[in-house]
């Protein structure tokens, strides 16, 4: 399962991933309908689902201050929010990469994606790099 942030749940985009994603593909206001989600609830809405993946843009709110969990995985990718429709598929192109490329790979990483390179830190907050490009 995919639960994408409130930034990327254009219409649009939700279809982009849902077309090459075989999972669910949620945005996280399905996780607790009806109400205001604030960033510091996520991590504890995802903890109550079976083993998500969270999308976000929002990368200063959710990088080296969310915990690393084995249960979900957080994907941070640094775009603003106009570059947003390019989002699914940079993380189509994450999700191929060996480190990340099943939901057990992925599970207790909290990731980071930018241009040239992709970090990530799982619960001993120690900064791993995998090297690419976009």
């Amino acid at each position: 399962m995919l639960v994408v942030d409130e930034n990327l749940c254009d219409r649009r985009i939700l279809q982009a991933i849902s077309r090459w994603y075989p999972g669910q593909v949620l945005p996280v206001m399905a996780l607790r309908p009806g109400s205001l989600i604030k960033d510091e609830a996520i991590p504890v809405l995802l903890r109550g689902v079976s083993h998500p993946t969270f999308v976000t843009i929002n990368v200063t709110d959710f990088w080296k201050k969310s915990p690393a969990h084995r249960t979900y995985a957080i994907i941070n990718i640094a775009l603003p929010k106009e570059r947003a429709h390019e989002v699914p598929d940079i993380l189509q192109q994450v999700l191929r990469q060996p480190a990340f490329k099943t939901k057990a790979a992925r599970m207790g990483k909290v990731i980071h994606v930018s241009a040239n390179r992709i970090q990530f830190y799982e619960a001993d907050r120690r900064i791993q790099s995998v090297a690419w490009q976009v």
